[in-house]
């Protein structure tokens, strides 16, 4: 019995520190992601709009490519490792990690070699190529070469639910690119004062310079583990063959699954993509620029700034894969269930305080990325909750994957799919541009409820607890939430909300309150000792908040 709980605390202590580093270098990436937009749009100057264009239009085609070069096989080999290191056959996981980069090294050839000699293709307008678009679009084929390597070599740490060097790949890679974006569109646009579409060039490029930052990081922390890698191979039971083409079809069926479930949000996104335009144009009478104007609201604008608090549950998700396959590969039920309880009672402490933290300040935080705007701020009001079905929607997919229920995972998806295009219209109709919100949202319900039943029947998850908490932490974040407004509110009378300076004064002062009050709430009521172990006492202790 002692032994039991020793084991469960274990496995909640690596869930917490991998998920702490996942998160940081999930959210650190976001943040720079979204931040470097502001000086380089203005040093773009008047070509602003343009070189926006031409690297959106670009990045769209890229993330299409990096999808097929990485073929979700950076997830397989994390949930495949985590698997043989359970069976203590160290030995098969490294040689399914050689064979891997292998694959996604000529994954990577083939798909950049097809990215850059289809690209006057690609960059089609429908009847000519645009000489701009070829030259920005060959400039991301580089990075397909690149990025497949590092990916499946992040994948490989995972599956040792190591996730520091992912997580600090991530932050590095990000940073490099950030920084050769700024540092090449400085040059030229203000130094130079060259042409636009070289200062997008070298941007896109930088994608390709981050991606080399990152891969000689992970293979500087590959030599630093060297010699305990090796000692767990050494030791390994080394009972079990697998072939080399065991190894690849294993991967291959693997990924697709992967593939599939981890562009499910990128799917719901595409309903509104191409229904949201004659939806609302057959209801509404306004010009074609004004409707794409208002899907940029939602589907462009806000979706950004959402997906910084999504990527909280992508990190989780992350860490929580090859911890359950390895649970579940040892038949340990007792720790499944455990396991599902902490991601789920630790997704729910954080993302939901974020959720309701960024309803409070959507006009200023709108403000300081895009300027002042009523219905944009209304619209990430209201997208900010959605966050949290997002988020819920990652984490509850991310755990049948590693418990190899794939195929159910993948019917959800598909159910939640069709009860999304199913309400589109009517939500549009009665909602007019917060239906597509609405729609995704009552979409993405559906699957959460059934997900957690499923999980709840087959792995004795104890949804009743989870439940317990999830009542303190609404209840908390509601208070935060209240008190964020009148902070904001009370600021504002002294700044100007509508100005970005000021703004964004606005959103540090206001967000620093809601987490001190959030903070102490949950610790005072031992919410944030159940939730995140007894590691946070030395935290207590220090501070003297805690006897």
């Amino acid at each position: 019995m002692e032994e039991n709980n020793l084991d469960s605390r274990d496995t909640q202590k690596t869930f917490l520190k991998g998920s702490a580093w996942m998160t940081f270098g999930s959210i650190a990436s976001r943040i720079l992601g979204a931040l470097y937009i502001i000086p380089w749009y203005a040093w773009m100057g008047q070509y602003g709009n343009i070189a926006n264009a031409l690297t959106a239009r670009s990045y769209n085609i890229y993330t299409i490519f990096i999808l097929i070069s990485t073929a979700g096989i950076p997830g397989v080999i994390a949930k495949q490792v985590a698997k043989y290191n359970a069976l203590n056959e160290y030995g098969i996981g490294r040689k399914l990690f050689h064979k891997g980069l292998i694959l996604m090294a000529i994954l990577g050839v083939v798909s950049a070699a097809i990215m850059y000699f289809a690209s006057p293709l690609l960059a089609s307008n429908g009847s000519q190529s645009d000489p701009r678009q070829i030259a920005v679009m060959r400039s991301l084929s580089y990075a397909i070469l690149i990025i497949p390597i590092l990916s499946i070599m992040r994948g490989y740490f995972q599956g040792y639910a190591d996730m520091m060097p992912s997580a600090m790949s991530q932050f590095v890679e990000q940073f490099a690119r950030v920084v050769w974006m700024l540092l090449t569109a400085f040059v030229i646009m203000q130094m130079q004062h060259g042409s636009y579409v070289h200062a997008v060039i070298q941007s896109n490029l930088a994608a390709a310079i981050g991606a080399l930052f990152g891969i000689g990081l992970l293979i500087w922390f590959l030599f630093s583990r060297r010699k305990q890698l090796d000692s767990l191979v050494a030791h390994s039971n080394n009972r079990l063959k697998v072939s080399t083409t065991d190894l690849f079809l294993e991967i291959v069926e693997q990924a697709v699954p992967f593939i599939i479930i981890d562009s499910g949000i990128t799917l719901f996104s595409l309903v509104d993509q191409y229904t949201f335009h004659p939806m609302i144009a057959s209801l509404v009478h306004a010009s074609s620029d004004t409707i794409e104007d208002w899907y940029a609201l939602f589907g462009l604008n806000a979706n950004k700034l959402i997906m910084i608090i999504v990527s909280l549950a992508s990190a989780m998700a992350v860490t929580a894969i090859p911890l359950l396959s390895a649970a579940h590969t040892r038949g340990d039920y007792k720790s499944i269930s455990k396991q599902i309880a902490n991601t789920m009672d630790l997704f729910l402490f954080v993302m939901i305080p974020a959720s309701f933290g960024m309803a409070a300040i959507s006009k200023p935080i709108y403000t300081v990325f895009y300027g002042t705007d009523p219905l944009g701020s209304n619209i990430l009001y209201l997208s900010a909750f959605t966050a949290i079905s997002l988020g819920l929607f990652t984490v509850l997919m991310a755990i049948l994957q590693g418990l190899s229920e794939n195929g159910l995972a993948i019917k959800y998806l598909v159910l939640g799919l069709i009860l999304k295009g199913i309400l589109q219209f009517p939500m549009i109709f009665l909602f007019k541009i917060y239906g597509p919100l609405v729609a995704t949202n009552l979409g993405l319900l559906v699957v959460v409820l059934l997900s957690l039943k499923h999980l709840e029947v087959q792995y004795a998850f104890n949804l009743n607890r989870t439940s317990r908490r999830l009542v303190g932490i609404t209840a908390f974040s509601i208070g935060m939430f209240l008190i964020v407004k009148l902070v904001e509110m009370g600021l504002g009378k002294f700044l100007n909300p509508d100005h970005r300076i000021t703004a964004l004064i606005l959103v540090i002062l206001s967000v620093g309150v809601g987490v001190i009050f959030y903070g102490i709430a949950t610790l005072k009521t031992d919410l944030a000792q159940k939730v995140l172990g007894s590691r946070i006492e030395r935290v207590l202790v220090k501070f003297h908040i805690h006897d």
